[in-house]
């Protein structure tokens, strides 16, 4: 009993290692990995390809690149020249090589000089075809064949090329009196088979006739998407100008025949005049090619600008002129539908006579009284 009452001196904690008290240095504590509780470096997040949440770095987009070069060899609308020239360009714009062509007023054959032999099948024909006129290669010549009235079929010509007289002088009832006499006899030698005019519509209007039924005739020969080139000049006919050109545009319109291009040829010299009193209108010294094809599109040449007459004018902001009192003001008194003004038939030859002068009236003097 004494001796448990001593007291022990305390001893350090053993530790227990797999069930064994040892006395062992404290080691560091193992990490878990897997312990959520400890932080652990963020990893950058792999990219996701088919994520369409993803940005996705932009490509760089396809350059478009422009086709053809850069060239100043085209064909104008306007040059200075002579008509071969002009024609050959014409005909490589828009008569594909190989085609049908047929010159129903073939004459002396001027426009095919520049055209090579063979690239197109060539029917040439003339209503009097001069007997020394060079056959071209490949090409049909025919004469006694009228441009108003052609041998061939419907719908089976590429191109159809018409260059009648164009002058009212070749339009005569007498040979005698038909314009290129005495020097200009060459002139008519090339452009007209020295023949009087029959029983018909008389100075221009006898030259737009020829060209009306003769390009009636083209409509009906040429396939869709054919080609006829006109060859024609505006002229002063009894002292009025007739722009043949636009009487062509419109009435080729009206057939189905769009008008695709227009070419200007100015001729290289100054036209000359052998007798010159007044000179009242511009010498022409160009003429037209005309390109039509044959297709119908949604477009009109001829306007009426009287269309809008009637309707309200709109508020201008400056306040119109005051009327003069000499001004008849009859009708602003007449009803609504009477207001327009009469136009004038300019097509009609009839002289318009000035409207007669008021008569100054004489006063009396005093003493002199008539009768009664």
């Amino acid at each position: 009993m004494a001796a448990r009452s001593r007291t022990a001196e305390p001893r350090p904690a053993a530790r227990r290692v797999q069930g064994r008290a040892a006395s062992a240095e404290p080691r560091p504590a193992a990490r878990r990995v897997k312990d959520k509780t400890v932080p652990v470096e963020p990893r950058p997040a792999a990219r996701r390809v088919k994520d369409k949440t993803a940005p996705a770095e932009p490509r760089p987009s396809a350059r478009r690149v422009q086709g053809g070069v850069a060239t100043a060899d085209v064909v104008v609308s306007a040059r200075v020249g002579d008509n071969a020239e002009l024609f050959a360009q014409i005909l490589g714009l828009h008569v594909r090589p190989g085609g049908t062509v047929a010159d129903v007023t073939y004459g002396l054959g001027v426009f095919w000089r520049r055209v090579p032999e063979g690239r197109y099948r060539l029917l040439a024909s003339d209503i009097a075809l001069k007997p020394d006129v060079p056959a071209r290669a490949g090409a049909k010549l025919t004469s006694g064949v009228d441009c108003r009235a052609l041998p061939y079929a419907d719908v089976s010509l590429d191109c159809v090329v018409l260059d009648p007289p164009y002058m009212e002088g070749m339009y005569r009832r007498s040979v005698d009196h038909m314009a290129g006499s005495g020097t200009h006899a060459a002139f008519r030698r090339a452009y007209s088979a020295a023949a009087a005019t029959e029983a018909g519509p008389k100075w221009h209007d006898a030259v737009v006739d020829l060209y009306e039924k003769a390009c009636r005739e083209a409509a009906r020969v040429l396939v869709p998407g054919g080609t006829l080139i006109v060859k024609c000049q505006d002229e002063v006919s009894a002292n009025k100008q007739r722009l043949t050109h636009v009487e062509l545009i419109t009435g080729c319109e009206a057939l189905g025949l769009y008008c695709k291009d227009l070419f200007v040829l100015v001729r290289p010299n100054s036209p000359g005049v052998s007798r010159l009193k007044v000179q009242v209108h511009a010498r022409k010294n160009h003429s037209y090619f005309l390109v039509f094809e044959k297709r119908r599109v949604a477009i009109r040449s001829v306007r009426d600008f009287t269309a809008g007459a009637a309707a309200k004018p709109t508020d201008l902001s400056e306040k119109p002129a005051p009327r003069s009192p000499e001004i008849d003001l009859s009708l602003e008194t007449a009803p609504s539908s009477s207001r327009q003004l009469p136009l004038v038939d300019l097509s009609r030859e009839t002289a318009i006579k000035p409207a007669a002068r008021p008569t100054a009236r004489r006063s009396r003097k005093p003493g002199q009284g008539g009768g009664g």
